[in-house]
């Protein structure tokens, strides 16, 4: 796994981990922002452009992370973040090791497997990747995913780099994900937050996380599709880090 990193001089680390289909500039601009106050990090997930092997298993990502912590940030990190595919891969690694972050943002993260979509994820692609380079139809699918316009380049360059092995591989295990039972000794202070417009699954998936995570907050963003916030609204994003960081230290001291 690569990763790309902002601010390292700081001592603080959080990291962020993209969408699927998406690579690291999905955070980019909250990096940019955090960058003077913290050591950013943010993962290239495995097959996903830019990465340096195949797409093989949410948990084997999640393990990967989880050594990376081990051996370059001194076992554990300040706050972790995911979005969709990232966001399940995060509540992974919290199921592993509930103790490696203080805090968590957990951002349209679904937990319930759904069979039907699971099912016709490899037809679907097989009969549709090789749209994916035509600018036109990349163009309607950037648009139906409710992005900021001028990540359209990064989105096509990007999406063109995927291998349809690694694009099935990652949709599969997406569609296919539980929640472990594991994660109810998770102590870190877990702040979902899912769009108003979100599909019923993502919305079914949140209530099952309050129940299931002990220290566990629900965010409902009025208007939001699938995956807004960290992604068109980095500001407003940044500044909910700062400010879980801040009532985190409060509650320390």
């Amino acid at each position: 796994m690569k990763y790309v990193e902002y601010g390292q001089d700081h001592p603080a680390a959080i990291m962020l981990l993209h969408g699927g289909g998406l690579s690291w500039w999905n955070y980019r601009e909250v990096a940019e922002l955090l960058q003077d106050e913290y050591h950013v990090i943010l993962p290239i997930l495995n097959g996903h452009a830019g990465s340096d092997r195949p797409f093989t298993t949410i948990e084997s990502n999640a393990d990967e992370i989880i050594a990376y912590i081990d051996q370059h940030l001194g076992g554990s990190v300040l706050l972790l973040g995911g979005l969709s595919l990232g966001g399940q891969i995060l509540l992974e690694i919290l199921s592993q090791r509930g103790d490696i972050c203080r805090c968590a943002f957990v951002e349209s993260a679904m937990v319930i497997p759904s069979k039907v979509t699971h099912t016709l994820v490899a037809p679907a692609f097989a009969s549709s990747y090789g749209l994916i380079q035509n600018r036109l139809f990349a163009r309607l699918q950037f648009e139906s995913l409710h992005m900021r316009p001028d990540l359209f380049e990064d989105y096509y360059r990007d999406t063109c780099r995927i291998a349809k092995s690694d694009m099935i591989a990652f949709m599969k295990a997406n569609t296919a994900y539980a929640l472990k039972e594991s994660v109810r000794h998770c102590p870190a202070d877990v702040r979902l937050f899912i769009g108003g417009k979100e599909n019923q699954g993502i919305k079914r998936s949140a209530a099952l996380l309050q129940t299931q995570v002990p220290k566990c907050s629900l965010t409902v963003l009025p208007g939001y599709y699938h995956g807004e916030f960290s992604i068109n609204h980095a500001q407003d994003y940044a500044a909910a880090i700062r400010e879980a960081v801040r009532k985190d230290h409060a509650a320390e001291s």
